[in-house]
C-alpha cells in the first residue's frame, strides 16, 4: 500500500516522463529519429533534471551519432551549467542548417553566448533567423536588458515585423526605464497608449508598465494604472513604492503601506527591504522604529533585509541600531561590511569607518568598501588617512578617484584635487563628477576663479549633460551671491533660464510629530498651522539675535524681491520652517529630527547650532552630504566642517 506521500511523487514522475517523452517526439518528428535516439534524449532530459550535467555530456561523446536536435539541445544545456564553452563552440560549428532553426537550439545557443557576455553572436543568431517568433524576442530582450544593453532592444523593437505580445511589451517597458532618455519615453508612452484597455486586467503589464511610469518621473500616470486595475497584486504595490522611493515621494509610499494593511494585503520581504529604504529616504527615527515592528522575525534570515536595516539606521543617526543588526549577522558579507562603514561615514564616525575597514580582509575589498571608507575620511577630515588608503588601492577606479578628490576638495587642496583629474586624463576621458566635486569644494571656499574655470571647462567637455550644468550653474552663482557679487550671479542665472529653462531642484525638508510625517518646502505656508510657525519664527529668530547671531547674506541664492529682508529670506528656509513646526506642535521638545535633500547652508547650520544651545533641545538634521548633530552645548558634529 503507498502512502499518499508516495502516491503524489509517482504522479509527479508520471507528469515529467509524459513532458520529456512529448519534448522529445516534439523534436524527432522533424529530425525522423530513431527510438534509440528518443530513448536518449529522454535519459538526458531526466539527467538534467537531476542535475548531473557530467553524465549528460559522457552520453553525448558516447552516442554523438545519434544527434536528434533535442540531444542537441540537451547536451547544449548541459555545457551552460558546466561552463564548457569550447564543446559548444564546436557544436554551433557543426550545426545543419536544419537543426540551427530549431527554435530551441536557437534559445540555448543565445543563453549560451549572454552567459559568455557576446553580445555580437546573439545579435548575429538572431539576424540569422527568417522567423522570429515573439518568444525569442523575449528571449532576446531580457539579455539585452540584464547587460544594460536597452538601447539595441529599441533598435530591434523598431524593425520587428510582427506584433509584439504582452511578454514582449513588458521587456520593452523594462528596456525603456532602464534607459529613461527621450527616445525611450517616447515609445514607452506610445504603447502605454496602445495598450492602456488592457493593462486593468493584465498584471503583469500593469506591472512592468507601472515601473517604467515611475522612472519617467510621471507619478500620475502610473497612479491612475494603479486606480483602474482590477488585479493588483504584491508586485504591483512594490512598483509603486518603488516609483515613489525614486521620486523621492516618501509620504506616498508610507501612506500606500497603510493602504496595503486596509486591504489586508501582507506585506513580503521585497516590499519591507523597499520600506526600509523609504525610512532611508526620511532618515525619521519615529517612522523607522513603525516600519521595524511590522517585520515579522523570520524576515531577518534575509541578509538583504538586514543589509538595508544597517544602512536605515545609519542614515537615521542611530549607529547603535545599525551596530546592533550587524553584530546579530553570523556571517557578514561584503555589501554588510560596507553598509557599516557607510553608517559610520555619514555619522563623521571616520576612524571607526577605519577600523572595520582594516578588518576586512583585503581580497574582499570592492569598489564600493574604497569608496565608503574614502567618504567617511571626507567627512570627519581625515587627509592623511585618506591618502594612506589611497595610495593602497590598486584598481583606482573613475569613482574611488571621484570620492578622493571630493576629500581634498572639501579641505579646499584644490592643487592636489586637479592633479589627480589631470593624471587620470591621461589615459580615460574626463569625467563629470570629478569636476562637479571640485565645483562643490570651490564653492564652500567662495574661490570665484576656480568656479568659474571649473564651470567653463565642463560646458566644454560635457556640453550634452542638463542636469549637472544646471547644478554647476547654481553652484557658481552661489559663490558670486557669497561674495556680494549679485550682477554677476543674476547674469549666470539669466544664461541658465536661456539655455535650460527653471528647471531648479525645490529644497525640501522632512521632520516627524505625533506619529504624521510633514514636508516643508522653503517659505512654504500650506500647513493649516503656517501662522503659528511663522509667529513661532520670529521668536526664535529674537533669540538668535540677542544672542550675537548676524544673518550672513552670503548664503542666499537670490536677489531680494519686494518687501523682503535677508533675515526673512533665510528664516524661510525649510529646515527652519520644520524647526518651528516642532516648538508649535510640542511643548519643550528635547530632541527634533529633520531630513532635508539638499545640503544645508552655513547660515543655517550657524543658527540651528545657537538654537539647539538656546532651547536646550538636540537637533539632528540629515543633509544631502551628511548628519549633524547639533548638541545642547551649541556645538555640531561635523566641526563645522561640511
Amino acid at each position: 500500500m503507498f502512502s499518499t506521500k508516495s502516491f503524489s511523487k509517482i504522479q509527479q514522475l508520471l507528469i515529467i516522463y509524459r513532458q520529456t517523452n512529448r519534448l522529445c517526439f516534439m523534436y524527432s518528428s522533424s529530425s525522423s529519429s530513431s527510438s534509440s535516439s528518443i530513448k536518449l534524449g529522454s535519459t538526458m532530459k531526466k539527467l538534467i533534471d537531476s542535475k548531473e550535467y557530467k553524465k549528460v555530456l559522457n552520453l553525448y561523446d558516447k552516442h554523438c551519432e545519434m544527434c536528434t536536435d533535442f540531444v542537441i539541445d540537451m547536451t547544449i544545456k548541459a555545457c551552460i551549467q558546466l561552463n564548457d564553452y569550447e564543446r559548444i563552440k564546436n557544436i554551433e560549428k557543426n550545426l545543419s542548417s536544419k537543426s540551427f532553426n530549431s527554435s530551441f537550439i536557437q534559445t540555448s545557443l543565445i543563453q549560451f553566448h549572454f552567459q559568455n557576455g557576446d553580445i555580437d553572436k546573439v545579435l548575429n543568431i538572431s539576424s540569422r533567423i527568417a522567423n522570429k517568433s515573439n518568444y525569442l524576442y523575449t528571449i532576446v530582450f531580457k539579455g539585452l536588458n540584464t547587460h544594460n544593453r536597452a538601447d539595441i532592444v529599441l533598435d530591434l523593437y523598431d524593425k520587428m515585423t510582427i506584433n509584439p505580445d504582452d511578454y514582449t511589451i513588458a521587456t520593452i517597458f523594462s528596456s525603456c526605464a532602464q534607459l529613461a532618455n527621450q527616445r525611450a519615453m517616447n515609445i514607452g508612452r506610445r504603447l502605454v497608449d496602445k495598450i492602456s484597455q488592457n493593462i486593468q486586467n493584465k498584471t503583469s503589464l500593469l506591472n512592468s508598465s507601472i515601473h517604467m511610469l515611475m522612472k519617467f518621473g510621471d507619478i500620475t500616470k502610473a497612479e491612475e494604472f494603479l486606480q483602474m486595475s482590477k488585479k493588483k497584486n504584491i508586485i504591483t504595490y512594490g512598483a509603486m513604492i518603488n516609483g515613489y522611493n525614486i521620486n523621492n515621494q516618501p509620504l506616498k509610499s508610507f501612506n500606500l503601506f497603510q493602504q496595503m494593511k486596509h486591504e489586508n494585503i501582507k506585506p513580503n520581504e521585497t516590499i519591507f527591504i523597499l520600506l526600509i529604504g523609504t525610512c532611508s529616504q526620511t532618515g525619521l527615527l519615529s517612522r523607522c522604529q513603525y516600519i521595524v515592528n511590522q517585520i515579522p522575525l523570520h524576515f531577518y534570515k534575509n541578509i538583504q533585509l538586514n543589509n538595508s536595516l544597517i544602512d536605515m539606521w545609519g542614515k537615521a543617526g542611530s549607529i547603535k541600531n545599525a551596530q546592533q543588526i550587524f553584530e546579530s549577522i553570523n556571517n557578514p558579507n561584503i555589501i554588510t561590511y560596507n553598509a557599516m562603514i557607510n553608517a559610520f561615514g555619514l555619522n563623521r564616525m571616520g576612524f571607526e569607518a577605519i577600523k572595520l575597514y582594516k578588518k576586512i580582509s583585503n581580497n574582499l575589498h570592492n569598489e564600493r568598501s574604497h569608496i565608503c571608507v574614502l567618504n567617511a575620511c571626507s567627512h570627519s577630515a581625515l587627509h592623511r588617512e585618506a591618502y594612506s588608503i589611497f595610495n593602497q588601492i590598486s584598481n583606482k577606479t573613475e569613482r574611488i578617484i571621484t570620492t578622493m578628490i571630493d576629500c581634498l576638495s572639501r579641505l579646499f587642496l584644490f592643487d592636489e584635487a586637479q592633479k589627480l583629474i589631470n593624471e587620470y586624463e591621461k589615459t580615460n576621458p574626463p569625467s563629470l563628477l570629478m569636476y562637479m566635486a571640485m565645483l562643490s569644494g570651490a564653492r564652500n571656499r567662495r574661490h570665484s576663479i576656480i568656479s568659474e574655470n571649473i564651470y567653463n571647462k565642463m560646458k566644454s567637455l560635457f556640453p550634452g549633460e542638463k542636469d549637472a550644468l544646471i547644478s554647476a550653474s547654481i553652484l557658481l552663482a552661489n559663490t558670486y551671491t557669497s561674495l556680494g557679487d549679485s550682477q554677476r550671479a543674476g547674469d549666470i542665472r539669466l544664461d541658465r533660464i536661456k539655455e535650460f529653462g527653471k528647471e531648479v531642484r525645490v529644497g525640501l525638508s522632512w521632520t516627524e510629530v505625533n506619529g504624521t510625517i510633514v514636508q516643508f518646502k522653503a517659505h512654504d505656508q500650506s500647513h493649516p498651522q503656517s501662522k503659528e510657525i511663522y509667529t513661532e519664527l520670529k521668536q526664535i529668530s529674537a533669540e538668535l539675535i540677542e544672542y550675537g547671531h548676524e544673518y550672513d547674506s552670503t548664503w542666499m541664492t537670490r536677489p531680494l524681491q519686494k518687501n523682503e529682508t535677508v533675515e526673512s529670506v533665510l528664516c524661510g528656509h525649510s529646515e527652519r520652517l520644520a524647526i518651528a513646526f516642532n516648538f508649535v506642535a510640542r511643548s519643550n521638545p528635547s530632541m527634533i529630527q529633520i531630513t532635508n535633500n539638499l545640503r544645508v547652508c552655513g547660515d543655517c547650520h550657524e543658527a540651528t547650532k545657537l538654537i539647539a544651545k538656546i532651547r536646550k533641545c538636540e537637533i539632528i538634521v540629515r543633509d544631502a552630504s551628511c548628519i549633524h548633530h547639533f548638541y545642547t552645548n551649541g556645538q555640531c558634529s561635523c566641526q563645522d566642517h561640511f
